[in-house]
């Protein structure tokens, strides 16, 4: 399911984590080459995708257990 990113936060790992209009996190980690998201290293990066739609699998899964 599609949710808005309303913020990040880093976990107690210090890997930076989207914060979902749903309250759900979801990491976003730049980890090359298997993840590439350079744009989650830098405030002004990260402040970009703020309002944009990010797939939040806690409320898929929990949409599936409920059908």
């Amino acid at each position: 399911m599609q949710r808005k990113i309303v913020g990040f936060y880093q976990d107690e790992e210090g890997h930076w984590t989207a914060q979902l209009e749903c309250g759900h996190g979801r990491h976003v980690r730049h980890n090359p080459p298997w993840e590439m998201r350079e744009w989650v290293t830098t405030e002004a990066g990260r402040m970009q995708w703020v309002g944009k739609m990010l797939e939040c699998k806690k409320c898929e899964d929990e949409a599936v257990r409920t059908e």
